[in-house]
């Protein structure tokens, strides 16, 4: 099915009502590429009509990868002001995803990535203060990475955000109902056990927060996360869903900890991005992050991990910077998700009580 101009307005709606709640008088800071034309023009008015001021910032396909290329020291190792500035000062903040090349800095040093993410850290702590959602927009380069011609990549996309409900707000606060559930069996829980081939691994989450994560911050999102004491993850975990962080291939990541540091790394394929990441800063070898996707409506994974890590019947774990909102008090640059899929003979379970098992959430 094509995507279309109503399928477009109603992602817009669906943006600046239900995950940014657009107020009169507030700055709206919009980042994707021309790519995403249409749901800019839509944002826009959507916003308009919001009496809010639009900020519309679409880059050109390949500007990153320029960057990476012909950056100096100093403007890897900083920023300039006025970014700064536009964080301070902006009210609400989306990103979209529109890529023409999704492998466009795979070519790009490694460390030079890790580089410019430490410099740029505190704009992303500025911003996660405030109202913030991440979204993507189907693109040829992400049907191609995803395995579908373009038109079923929309239709995935537009199950993925409930556009194929005749109320998606209303389909995202039911899901936001069913996680708060969820968040009761856990919000007790000292330990969780996560177990599947390659995979035994015990995390403490005592007197942490579970966060309902219901499409305002990420669309599509589903899931319910909390951070795990920095120093509890022992054991060993694989990775089973590829993982293209900044357009690099990483693809079956095991991991082992002890005491909560990883203290051994290995992946099939991408070990090089591995290995530079966890050498980022002393917080990139411990977890920021235990999360448990709820969204059924993703099926299968596509090679973004803001939809791949929100698959129902998995969990994913977060190199790096917790979430504040947890408990977790993990600092870093870097805040990698990777996901282990549970749906072919895993389990999870809190306390010793199931909570998940081959993918399906257990009764309470």
């Amino acid at each position: 099915m094509r995507w279309t101009d109503a399928d477009t307005d109603a992602m817009a709606e669906l943006l600046t009502a239900y995950c940014l709640d657009v107020r009169p008088g507030q700055q709206v800071l919009v980042r994707s590429t021309t790519l995403a034309a249409p749901l800019l023009r839509s944002l826009q008015r959507a916003i308009l009509a919001r009496e809010a001021w639009p900020l519309l910032r679409p880059s050109l396909p390949g500007v990153d990868a320029d960057f990476y290329a012909l950056a100096r020291d100093a403007q890897l190792d900083g920023y300039p002001s006025i970014a700064r500035a536009e964080v301070e000062q902006a009210d609400a903040f989306l990103t979209i995803q529109a890529p023409e090349n999704t492998r466009a800095l795979a070519g790009v040093d490694p460390e030079r990535l890790s580089r410019a993410t430490r410099a740029r850290a505190p704009l992303g702590e500025l911003r996660l203060r405030k109202r913030w959602c991440g979204t993507l927009w189907p693109t040829q380069a992400g049907a191609q990475q995803a395995g579908m011609d373009l038109d079923a990549f929309g239709a995935f996309v537009r199950g993925a955000l409930f556009l194929d409900r005749p109320d998606p707000a209303a389909a995202w606060r039911e899901l936001g109902a069913f996680q708060a559930e969820l968040i009761e069996r856990l919000r007790d829980a000292r330990q969780v056990r996560i177990e599947a081939d390659g995979t035994d691994l015990l995390l403490d989450v005592r007197g942490r927060t579970w966060a309902n994560s219901d499409g305002r911050r990420n669309m599509p999102s589903g899931e319910v996360f909390t951070g795990p004491h920095e120093a509890s993850a022992n054991g060993t975990i694989r990775f089973t869903v590829p993982s293209s962080p900044g357009g690099v291939d990483v693809e079956r990541v095991e991991l082992t900890f002890r005491d909560g540091e990883v203290v051994g790394a290995r992946a099939a394929r991408g070990q090089e991005y591995l290995d530079r990441t966890l050498a980022t800063d002393a917080g990139a070898r411990r977890l920021g992050e235990l999360g448990i996707g709820t969204n059924f409506g993703i099926t299968r994974p596509i090679g973004a991990i803001l939809f791949d890590e929100k698959i129902g019947g998995t969990v994913h774990l977060a190199l790096g910077r917790s979430y504040p909102e947890t408990g977790g008090v993990n600092e870093s640059a870097v805040h990698w998700d990777l996901i282990c899929d549970l749906r072919d003979g895993g389990r999870l379970t809190a306390d010793g009580v199931e909570i998940q098992v081959d993918g399906r959430f257990t009764g309470a």
